[in-house]
């Protein structure tokens, strides 16, 4: 057990960590073109602060926090979620007092224990932004455009924008009659845990995954159908925006998000086969949720890494490999030792990828090691390269062997 990972995480390194870091800091440039700043709050937070944010009748809350106890008898959770806490932040440090809109962003580690799956783990990690302060539906339309653009970007193409609005507080009364209405004729038909979230929140209903469930809600009562005068027109002026920005969408009556934080738009990019890359939506009530006294519009969005990675994999996209070692010093005799490394020392501060020896291995085998690292080009330092200043660099794929001065060799690099 000592030396293997929980079920449902995963080890970076290599390969993998380099396109992690790689969508990382894809994720940084795009987001510094928009002004969005980074934010990062802790890794866990007050348990209450979810159950009130994300919704007790969410299957985050009921099935999927790792919530615990601490010390201090306080029930604390690991974030399930970046937006909660990125609210809480934006409250306690009272940005809502600085030059208004707000906008986030955030790279964490985010915990949720179902069944692993493709893409899916029980520690993910999230990139999400939240636009805090804006009512109108150019937020959303900012958003959209940052993703699409990040997207594209990546090198994805199968990821086509589904929008959908699941109005406000107000339209949803009227809603929640009719789909209950709806569902208490099909009860049977639903499980056990639909039954309980009619009496609670029948909206979660629409987003089951159990397949009878998905049957029952094909011919359900739709969103879009009861939006009040407000709600449509945040809608209509959504759509007005994305066509005349030339962003292709699909108005998909059955998006409705797993968070009860969401009200009016909703929105996800699904690939062909209808699997979700990303999602998110406006949130105009979880500020006052979480502090009674504020009122502030809010939309967001989260992308799972894994997910992105998932995707890639998927339509066979490749990311450029980190920069190769540019230059191996193999170090002859201990008197040439911190000469050496002084030399490599000021390579790497000009920039060059370069490596050296530390088991004191024999110049052969120096030259078999920088082979396996895949290193361009060699040179070997001892003595007599310290008393005559010159040393032959060695180009490791054609095998030619060129002369330098070792007062050159940094400047000769830095140049090619």
């Amino acid at each position: 057990m000592i030396t293997q990972k929980p079920k449902g995480t995963q080890d970076w390194y290599g390969e993998q960590m380099n396109k992690r870091t790689l969508i990382e800091k894809k994720a940084r440039e795009i987001c510094a073109a928009y002004n969005i700043k980074e934010i990062s709050t802790p890794v866990f937070e007050h348990t209450v602060l979810f159950q009130r944010g994300v919704g007790e009748t969410t299957d985050v809350v009921q099935k999927e926090m790792y919530s615990f106890v601490d010390k201090g008898d306080r029930s604390v959770t690991l974030k399930p979620e970046g937006t909660a806490g990125a609210i809480r932040a934006y409250l306690e440090n009272s940005m809502y007092a600085d030059a208004q809109p707000t906008k986030l962003f955030y790279i964490t580690p985010a915990f949720r224990y179902e069944k692993p799956e493709s893409g899916r783990l029980r520690q993910h990690h999230q990139f999400g932004v939240e636009f805090i302060g804006a009512k109108g539906a150019l937020a959303e339309v900012e958003l959209i455009t940052l993703l699409t653009r990040f997207i594209r970007e990546l090198g994805l193409k199968d990821a086509k924008l589904h929008i959908n609005s699941i109005g406000c507080k107000n339209c949803r009364r009227t809603y929640n009659e009719a789909l209950l209405a709806y569902l208490y004729q099909h009860e049977d038909s639903l499980c056990e845990t639909c039954r309980e979230r009619m009496k609670k929140n029948p909206l979660r209903v629409i987003d089951c995954k159990v397949p009878e469930c998905k049957e029952v809600v094909k011919n359900a009562p739709r969103t879009i159908e009861y939006l009040d005068t407000e709600c449509r027109t945040h809608f209509e002026e959504l759509q007005q925006l994305l066509t005349a920005l030339s962003i292709p969408y699909e108005i998909d009556t059955t998006i409705v998000r797993g968070l009860d934080y969401y009200t009016k738009t909703v929105f996800e990019f699904v690939n062909s086969e209808g699997f979700t890359l990303c999602g998110g939506g406006r949130y105009d009530g979880l500020v006052h949720e979480i502090d009674e006294k504020q009122d502030i519009p809010s939309v967001g969005f989260g992308i799972g890494i894994e997910r992105i990675l998932y995707f890639m994999e998927k339509e066979g996209v490749e990311l450029p490999p980190p920069k190769p070692v540019e230059l191996y010093v193999g170090i002859l005799g201990k008197e040439a030792r911190a000469q050496a490394f002084a030399l490599v020392s000021s390579l790497r501060e000009a920039g060059v990828v370069t490596e050296t020896d530390y088991l004191d291995r024999s110049a052969k085998a120096q030259m078999k090691y920088a082979n396996k690292i895949g290193a361009k080009n060699t040179v070997i330092l001892g003595a007599d390269e310290f008393s005559s200043g010159k040393v032959f660099v060695k180009n490791m794929g054609t095998g030619e062997q060129t002369e330098i001065s070792l007062d050159k060799l940094v400047e000769f690099f830095k140049q090619n």
